[in-house]
């Protein structure tokens, strides 16, 4: 029973890291997909509720930011050409923007995203290791 225990945690320790292999070397494209995936969203957005629109406005309001790249992005959507820019790309929180880029912040979001999950992938690496090898102690 123990051989068993010993190799099932082996195999589980082995999984977790060609996972942590994995993902760093396919990290490029992760930022890749989180990009595509974040522009397609703002072409959809819409401020009916769906997930996509509800994540982008949480992130937007969250970091303080606006669009992909930056707040231009939001100028070839549907909604801009509707109804401007969404309330999440405010300065402040009263504020209506519509079509007045100077209330609306300047930078975009995939920059903050990205800074923020590099700057933390140290302690994300760190604790899958010590995880995977107290597994198997």
């Amino acid at each position: 029973m123990l051989k068993l225990y010993a190799m099932f945690l082996t195999l589980i320790f082995l999984v977790e890291l060609v996972a942590a292999i994995v993902g760093f070397v396919f990290r490029h494209e992760i930022k890749n997909s989180f990009k595509n995936n974040y522009e397609k969203a703002l072409k959809q957005y819409n401020s009916t509720g769906d997930y996509r629109s509800h994540a982008v406005d949480k992130i937007q309001s969250t970091l303080h930011c606006c669009g992909v790249t930056d707040y231009r992005d939001w100028t070839d959507t549907n909604y801009y050409s509707e109804k401007g820019f969404p309330k999440s790309c405010c300065k402040r929180e009263d504020c209506t923007p519509q079509r007045d880029a100077d209330k609306v912040n300047n930078e975009g979001c995939f920059i903050k995203v990205m800074t923020i999950i590099e700057s933390e992938m140290g302690v994300v690496a760190g604790i899958s290791f010590g995880v995977a090898c107290f597994q198997d102690i």
